[in-house]
């Protein structure tokens, strides 16, 4: 039997890198976005993957996706990986309603819509839902007021999906990236942020697109099979740097 995962944010970095992985590893993936573009030209030479146009904040959209998943998947899905997902930042003061409300449709509404609808064929797989969180989640940093809530509300979210759907046989985890060396981050990210990460990365480096996927796919996997209600930090060990100072560190 061939399994079958849904990357959402398919046509770039971490989800591609997933869905290329995912691939690798034998499985057939449902490539979702909704950039057709994109899309298009990312699945193109990718085979054994079913491309999907679709906007996860929407819920009519999501239901429409589901009813295709459900002619696709005829075994139901092994994995779900909610990845897709937003990034506005600004200061508290300039970060409006607008703003606020696009940030949170996609990277929490979008989370809860994907996973809510496709129970039933998650249910049918006894599979796994991968929430991908961020470190920012985890520790507030400037001008990520909306951007920080959204992720710190998956990670809780998550929990939710454990405890509930757990009696489904259905296993729900996050991941949640430090800094990562996508093309996105490399154009905005100054030398001096490079720099300043670095020095307070432990591992002294920013993350892969595949690092990331390679913990994403473990948690969707049966090496995973009891594991849920948790949350995989991926971020070189940024998390635990939290006290002390990079320049004594060193010594």
């Amino acid at each position: 039997m061939i399994e079958m995962a849904l990357v959402t944010g398919a046509a770039r970095g971490i989800g591609l890198a997933t869905t290329k992985l995912f691939l690798e590893m034998g499985w057939q993936v449902v490539m979702v976005d909704r950039d057709e573009a994109a899309l298009e030209e990312a699945s193109r030479d990718l085979h054994g993957t079913h491309p999907i146009l679709c906007d996860v904040s929407q819920p009519d959209q999501v239901a429409t996706l589901a009813e295709e998943v459900g002619h696709i998947a005829q075994y139901g899905l092994k994995a779900l990986v909610n990845n897709a997902g937003v990034a506005e930042f600004g200061p508290i003061g300039e970060t409006d309603f607008a703003m606020w409300r696009r940030v949170m449709e996609t990277n929490l509404d979008g989370v809860f819509l994907m996973s809510q609808t496709l129970t039933p064929q998650l249910a049918k797989a006894k599979g796994a839902i991968v929430n991908i969180a961020s470190i920012s989640g985890l520790r507030a940093s400037t001008l990520r007021v909306a951007y920080g809530t959204s992720k710190a509300a998956v990670i809780a979210l998550t929990e939710q999906q454990a405890v509930e759907l757990g009696e489904l046989g259905i296993r729900a985890n996050c991941v949640a990236p430090g800094p990562v060396r996508t093309k996105l981050a490399m154009a905005v990210h100054s030398q001096a942020i490079i720099d300043a990460y670095h020095d307070a990365i432990p591992l002294n480096r920013y993350g892969s697109e595949r690092e990331i996927a390679e913990a994403i796919a473990f948690l969707a996997s049966d090496k995973a099979s009891y594991i849920t209600g948790q949350l995989l930090a991926a971020d070189g060990g940024f998390g635990a740097t939290g006290i002390g100072l990079p320049a004594l560190r060193k010594s």
